[in-house]
């Protein structure tokens, strides 16, 4: 869903910080952001998935480096450089041009070729504007748009903006390039823009460029649902106000007669609208709401007041409702009905998918063509409801594909052609692509690997490399983890926790509204913390996941005693006679445990966190979690906090929970120690607290994304291998893995390759898992040697052995979080229910770390008893080294007691 009218372009031209976290989720809105070529993959990172965003071309790229920009998401190119016209399609280049390069206008070639200009000026004369929008006028076919930047980039360009963007907006119908810098998410509803501290808002920049026809002032919006497929789901209003807060907080607020001028979408029955994109019409007195849904239990509720009804214009219809029906089916379908064998039994799916697109290549009539294709439609909707895909994701596809420059050639598979007798060159597509149904020659640059259909990441493909053929340098830079470097996270996240450390619960409210999207938490009577004992209703569990949580606490629980029993007695040591050395364990009295949240709920840590606690009989657990949109907790981490002892929940997520437990608030109790996994801004932020002595508070370790590290030799079944690694790699997009391939011939990797392809695309988290295996490795090692050496170098968080006789690798692994031993102990088993921790050392501290254990939660205190005959023995021992390094004070402590016993010994 791209932006229709745009009010104004935000330009980021350096890597946004988490500071601009609220500012970069707020503008993406609203607008497209504009993205320096020199900044573009760090700060594409840094966006909200749902961002659109253009390219400002500042260094020299090649065709073949700019393919991959437009094929990977950039909606357009702004380019500087002429010879792209006709290269890049029209409707996604802009022309950057200066008053010096003004002359290109002239060419009717160029004007064809471009969707508009963005126009870099010292000065925003009235003369000067009017002169580039006539030129652009000359244009025929399609609109074209004026961008207008600044060149100085000086405080003085902002401070005298309102006069500016009047001129560029109304005179000459032009839209201000504002850099991140000067923007603002201060509300502001006033009736022109106005600056502040040097800023503009976002908010007052987007309502001044709307213009109402109503007495009232009001804007008729549409919300549309685009949770499934965009429906539209009613007629609304808003106001200058509603608007403004929609933008900034991300969650629906429309105009209100009854509610002092506000209605917060869910604000009283949970049932939440996530606002990703606002648009305005072509002439700017009516807005559209594209939003996701959420209600109470995480599922999609109705807009409607009439129960039952999802929208006020009556049902859904199409495709959207069959998918909604088929959803209803998969869960209730009475065993061993047809709709629960399509769902149950993929040969029959696959006949009837085969059989109806047969049907429907035999079609001839229109009548036919309509019902074959319908038939079709419904069996693949079978089929991507029973691997949990949406029409929503599909939607996502095709968008991403829309947005595709090059194509792949095209040719039909061989099977395909040799069954339908297809002869040489029936079968072939054409060269170079098609564009637009015309035939697009190649050009004299090849295309890069990336740009490339067959390398797209449809293809989910590792890059490969030979160990062997490698030099020191190239095998080093292997080792590196695709992450930022600790400094620079640690700065990001320091004005996060001090907004926590200074602000307490306000500047914790603060941000769990912003970066957890929890908009009841704006409202103070909403606790930011649950304490034991917990209701019951917050905890109410299917009895099947409940039981294999009790098994797998059951499991946690014994491995994690055995460790108590064995090493929380004391021991006891007589080092000389009359000289008695002791060592006890005692438990962490407050401890904080960190459940992320972010892309998936993960009970499994709350119990490999909460359970060694339980054990050690630490006096109070903290758990933080980052809460639901409606402000809900899973239900099954409060039942793993309410089995454990867990006595408050915090319902927090990200660097601004780690600050809470660390500092403590008014309502969050400061802990001793903080213990749990999370991605880099909660690995920095927990680095960072620990290094703080007012927060005075440990860490169990270093614990950022997440990785996997398969050792792999030709015995291996490529489907095992597979599933390992997307296992780890649909954790986040920040994750990696690895697979060294020992001794495993192309045909072998090929086949490996092919199961990574083929189950990810089946796997509903098929999205993340493109981002992290784009930075994974697979590396071929000539032996066991060359694979084992990696290992111990790279320290993975975990390591698998699929091996011939993998336990007697065991003994030469050096560095590791942990070890999966063979081909039937998956990493998953370690993750959830087999016994042992999962919370480990990533990003190469295994080197130095261990993962968590019971004795993560103890602290071990020693004490040493001497005997007159003791001291007699020791004293001058130690008064000669004290005496060596010159610590008189030191020696001191023991002369004085030899001398009392000498007088003692001279009396007797």
């Amino acid at each position: 869903m791209s932006f229709g009218q745009i009010p104004f372009l935000p330009l980021i031209e350096a890597v946004p910080t988490t500071a601009d976290q609220p500012l970069l989720s707020a503008v993406a809105r609203i607008a497209p952001l504009l993205i320096a070529s020199s900044v573009f993959e760090e700060s594409v990172a840094q966006l909200p998935a749902s961002a659109e965003y253009y390219v400002l071309q500042t260094e020299q790229l090649s065709p073949g480096k700019i393919y991959p920009l437009l094929d990977g998401g950039a909606h357009k190119l702004v380019s500087k450089d002429v010879a792209l016209v006709g290269i890049v399609p029209a409707e996604r280049l802009i022309l950057h041009l200066d008053q010096s390069t003004a002359t290109h206008l002239a060419d009717p070639k160029i004007l064809a070729g471009i969707s508009g200009i963005l126009l870099e000026t010292p000065t925003f004369s009235e003369n000067l504007l009017k002169s580039f929008r006539t030129a652009l006028k000359l244009a025929t076919g399609r609109p074209r748009d004026l961008f207008i930047l600044s060149s100085t980039r000086a405080e003085e360009a902002v401070l005298h903006q309102p006069a500016a963007l009047k001129l560029m907006s109304q005179t000459v119908n032009g839209i201000a390039v504002l850099p991140i810098k000067f923007l603002s998410t201060a509300l502001n509803t006033l009736p022109a823009p106005q600056p502040e501290k040097g800023q503009l808002s976002i908010t007052n920049l987007f309502t001044s460029a709307l213009r109402s026809d109503r007495p009232d002032g009001l804007y008729p919006t549409i919300p549309v649902s685009l949770t499934s497929v965009p429906s539209t789901l009613g007629l609304v209003y808003s106001s200058s106000a509603s608007i403004a807060n929609s933008i900034i907080s991300g969650n629906a607020v429309y105009y209100s007669r009854s509610r002092n001028g506000l209605w917060r979408k869910g604000e009283s029955s949970g049932a939440m609208q996530m606002v990703e994109r606002i648009r305005m019409d072509c002439d700017s007195d009516a807005l559209e709401f594209g939003v996701l849904e959420t209600g109470p239990n995480g599922e999609k509720d109705g807009f409607c007041h009439v129960p039952e009804q999802v929208s006020c214009f009556g049902g859904t219809a199409g495709l959207s409702e069959l998918e909604s029906t088929l959803k209803g089916r998969f869960k209730e379908a009475p065993k061993g009905s047809y709709t629960a064998r399509l769902f149950s039994e993929p040969a029959l799916l696959k006949a009837k998918l085969m059989e109806e697109a047969g049907e429907l290549c035999e079609a001839s009539t229109k009548e036919e063509i309509a019902a074959e294709a319908a038939d079709l439609l419904y069996f693949a909707l079978v089929k991507c409801v029973g691997a949990g895909v949406g029409l929503r994701d599909v939607a996502k596809v095709l968008d991403k594909r829309s947005l595709k420059v090059t194509r792949r050639k095209g040719d039909a598979k061989k099977e395909w052609a040799d069954k339908l007798g297809l002869k040489e060159g029936q079968a072939t597509g054409v060269a170079g692509g098609v564009e637009d149904g015309k035939k697009v020659e190649a050009k004299e640059e090849p295309l890069s690997k990336e740009a490339k259909e067959d390398e797209s990441p449809e293809d989910l493909r590792c890059q490969t490399f030979d160990f062997t053929a490698m030099d020191e340098a190239g095998r080093t830079e292997l080792l590196k983890r695709p992450t930022a470097s600790s400094s620079d996270m640690i700065a990001r996240v320091s004005p996060i926790l001090n907004t926590v450390r200074t602000g307490r619960d306000a500047g914790l409210r603060s941000l769990v509204v912003k970066f957890d999207r929890c908009a009841p938490a704006e409202d103070t009577s909403f606790p930011l913390v649950l304490n034991a004992p917990f209701s019951a209703d917050l905890m109410k569990l299917d009895d099947k996941v409940k039981a294999a949580i009790d098994q797998a606490y059951l499991n946690i629980k014994a491995f994690h005693q055995a460790q108590m029993d064995k090493e929380s007695g004391t021991l006891v040591v007589e080092t000389m006679p009359g000289v008695v050395c002791s060592r006890f364990a005692r438990p962490i009295q407050r401890v904080g445990l960190y459940v992320p949240g972010g892309t998936a709920i993960l009970p499994s840590t709350a119990l490999m966190l909460a359970v060694p606690a339980q054990v050690a009989k630490c006096s109070t657990l903290t758990l933080a979690t980052p809460p639901r949109p409606d402000g809900s907790i899973s239900p099954e981490i409060v039942y793993i906090a309410s089995l454990t002892g867990v006595g408050s929940i915090v319902r927090a997520g990200g660097a601004h929970a780690v600050a809470a437990m660390a500092y403590g608030t008014e309502t969050v109790s400061k802990v001793d120690k903080i213990f749990g996994p999370g991605n880099q801004f909660v690995t920095a932020a927990k680095m960072a607290v620990s290094m703080d002595s007012e927060a005075c508070c440990a860490i169990d370790m270093p614990a950022g994304p997440s990785e996997v590290l398969v050792i792999a030799d030709k015995a291996a079944d490529p489907a095992f291998v597979a599933s390992d690694l997307l296992s780890q790699a649909e954790h986040g997009a920040d994750s990696q893995v690895i697979l060294l391939a020992v001794d495993i011939d192309d045909a072998g990797l090929a086949a490996i390759e092919k199961e990574i392809k083929a189950q990810a695309l089946a796997l509903p988290r098929v999205d993340i898992i493109r981002k992290s295996i784009a930075h994974s490795l697979i590396i071929k090692c000539a032996d066991l040697d060359q694979a084992i050496e990696f290992s111990n170098n790279y320290a993975p968080e975990h390591l698998i052995l699929q091996l011939e006789n993998a336990s007697s690798v065991v003994p030469r692994v050096d560095n590791a979080g942990s070890v999966f031993v063979g081909a039937y102990s998956p990493e998953s088993c370690g993750d959830y229910a087999s016994g042992t921790n999962h919370t480990l050392p990533t990003a190469g501290w295994a080197k130095q770390y261990s993962g968590v254990s019971t004795l993560s939660f103890l602290k071990h205190i020693t004490a040493q008893e001497l005997t007159r005959d003791g001291l007699s023995v020791l004293g001058p021992v130690v008064e000669t080294l004290a005496a060596a390094e010159g610590l008189d004070a030191h020696k001191m402590a023991v002369t004085v007691r030899l001398r009392a016993l000498r007088a003692q010994q001279a009396q007797q």
